[in-house]
């Protein structure tokens, strides 16, 4: 990815409202709904929001332009590892100065062999002899090859040990997790929910079109099958849709059909709650 304050067409030293300009206009001919046979546009603009993202965010911009993270927001050197590139296979090289022996420079850091660092730093003792050069397998069975991860940086002395990944995910605008399953909160409007509609909703692997039966209330509760979680045994949770009537405020020909609506004055919603 190429340098985020050219991707976004402003100088390093631009201001916020700048780079919200100049996202503005990108993300506006870049849409993906504007340009449905044009994948190249779709991974622009996926670059495009990264970069606002990140350089939105005070610190985190810092860090990027104090060289400390990458385009990604991956620290440069993950885990810490100081001294200098170059001289050790992968990249590496081991350095003087840290609290209790040496410190590893990754250099090159996508290119490395992580098990072979880790085996390095903990002992080959620690990592079963069928499962070398398989990555983390040996140690606290991630069995993969490590990414950097973002977090505070942390410097390894040498000596036996388990390196702890935390995991934090973020909250989203609208989608939040029940156990496997998906949950959304829909507005839909007056006429759409008595009626009955066909409309369009986003999921976690985009938009969809979905049906509202005719008669649908606040609280009903429609269910996609298999746009959740996937599970740990096989298959996949469900996308809960819960639907609220959205009421547009101040408009007088809805005040006026409810005043001479006279269908349904004596029926009490209420009555199962015992008022």
């Amino acid at each position: 990815m190429a340098d985020l304050y050219s991707t976004l067409g402003v100088a390093r030293g631009a201001d916020e409202a700048s780079i919200k300009k100049a996202y503005r206009k990108l993300a506006k001919e870049l849409h993906p709904d504007r340009n449905t046979d044009n994948p190249k546009a779709a991974a622009r603009f996926s670059e495009v929001t990264q970069a606002y993202d990140l350089l939105m965010d005070k610190d985190k911009r810092a860090q990027y332009d104090r060289g400390e993270i990458d385009e990604q927001g991956n620290p440069k050197m993950p885990f810490g590892f100081g001294g200098q590139r170059g001289g050790g296979p992968g990249g590496f090289r081991p350095t003087r100065g840290a609290p209790g022996g040496d410190a590893f420079d990754f250099g090159d850091a996508a290119a490395a062999d992580f098990g072979d660092i880790f085996e390095g730093i903990f002992g080959a003792s620690r990592q079963p002899q069928s499962s070398q050069r398989s990555g983390f397998s040996g140690f606290g069975g991630f069995g993969a090859r490590a990414k950097p991860q973002k977090g505070a940086d942390v410097v390894y002395p040498g000596g036996p040990g388990d390196a702890t990944v935390s995991i934090e995910v973020k909250p989203h605008r609208f989608f939040t997790r029940d156990g496997d399953d998906v949950r959304l909160d829909l507005p839909v409007r007056l006429d759409e929910a008595v009626l009955g509609a066909r409309i369009k909703l986003p999921t976690v692997e985009g938009a969809v079109m979905m049906t509202i039966p005719e008669g649908s209330t606040s609280g009903k509760v429609l269910r996609l099958k298999g746009r959740g979680f996937h599970k740990r045994g096989g298959g996949r949770g469900d996308q809960l849709v819960t639907l609220m009537v959205d009421l547009p405020a101040d408009d007088e020909a809805l005040k006026q059909f409810a005043e001479s609506w006279t269908g349904d004055e004596q029926r009490n919603p209420r009555a199962n709650l015992g008022v």
